[in-house]
């Protein structure tokens, strides 16, 4: 594994060597594993330990794919992994973001396929708590339509613990960072998560990322998150990612007002990825009532081209009858 596969925060980083990014990933690394042996030794939670009890003895089963199958529509269609989080990279928290109980069904009821929980506190100004309280609250639609969707949890994962944490919390699946991890110990999560019947989102932020992803650890489902351009991680897509793993592109926010951010997602569904993950770019216009949360999802969704349709048309509510390839061909 190369250096230039250390990844720590949501900014995205170009290929590179550097000492500095090395110093990033170890800090980081070593902050979180200060956090999680803190958590341990006031370990009290009986579910937690049960699933911890499980982990020492794990199974062989597959793991399920429910999200897989959530986020991967017909050919040419894209869904969308909505991020809730507190606190935006570049601009700190957000003032007038919703608590977790309200933002989860704007999620679910405008058209995402997965909702994630940014629960690095540092990161994402979120924690385990809110973890629960999304998955609570989407499990209370179950027998509605739209239903349930999976959650994620999105943490700096350095320790089985915080698997078994997610799981107790109602999360059908993680994010592990290899270039963070390495090969071994991604493995060794991705079988933890498996012992628990749940999925694995292996984040990569770089081409050898993306072959390690595919050829030693069988990824059901990539996340591209680099900042190179669209075109090269189209490319990647094409060449280098089999058509039956879920691609999925992380969509970082713009630190404009426009909402370049959903003709991104419009090149990156005609470049073949299947799902894109965003996150700060549903709140940084706060509750406009045409860029809110829920009308970027379903903007990001729409099968207009970027050719003839600007993202903001498409964005507002009320304009006129719109149609969703994915509603169409499911």
């Amino acid at each position: 594994m190369t250096s230039a596969s250390i990844f720590i925060s949501r900014h995205p980083v170009k290929t590179s060597t550097s000492t500095s990014l090395f110093a990033i990933g170890a800090l980081a690394r070593k902050a979180k594993e200060a956090e999680v042996k803190v958590y341990l030794s006031t370990l009290d939670d009986e579910v937690v330990k049960g699933h911890m009890s499980t982990l020492s003895n794990p199974s062989s089963l597959p793991p399920p794919e429910l999200l897989k199958t959530s986020i991967t529509k017909r050919k040419g269609t894209l869904t969308v992994i909505a991020e809730y989080k507190r606190k935006l990279n570049a601009e700190g928290f957000v003032n007038d973001i919703f608590e977790p109980e309200l933002m989860s069904p704007v999620f679910r009821e405008f058209g995402a396929s997965a909702t994630a929980v940014m629960t690095d506190k540092r990161m994402g100004g979120c924690d385990y708590e809110d973890l629960m309280t999304v998955a609570k609250e989407q499990e209370e639609s179950r027998g509605d339509v739209p239903g349930p969707l999976p959650v994620i949890c999105s943490d700096l994962i350095v320790d089985k613990v915080q698997i078994a944490r997610a799981k107790a919390c109602g999360a059908g699946a993680i994010n592990l960072q290899l270039g963070l991890l390495g090969e071994e110990k991604c493995k060794d999560f991705m079988s933890a998560a498996a012992a628990l019947s749940m999925e694995s989102v292996i984040e990569v932020n770089n081409l050898d990322g993306i072959k390690l992803a595919v050829s030693s650890l069988s990824a059901p489902i990539i996340l591209i998150n680099s900042a190179d351009d669209i075109e090269t991680k189209c490319s990647w897509r094409s060449e280098h990612i089999p058509e039956d793993v879920a691609a999925v592109c992380l969509i970082n926010a713009n630190q404009n007002k426009a909402l370049e951010e959903v003709e991104e997602a419009w090149k990156l569904r005609d470049g073949g990825y299947q799902s894109v993950w965003v996150s700060d770019c549903l709140f940084k216009s706060g509750g406009d009532p045409t860029e809110h949360a829920g009308a970027i999802i379903n903007a990001m969704k729409s099968k207009s081209s970027v050719k003839f349709a600007s993202p903001r048309s498409k964005s507002g509510r009320g304009e006129g009858a719109r149609e969703y390839l994915g509603d169409i061909l499911m």
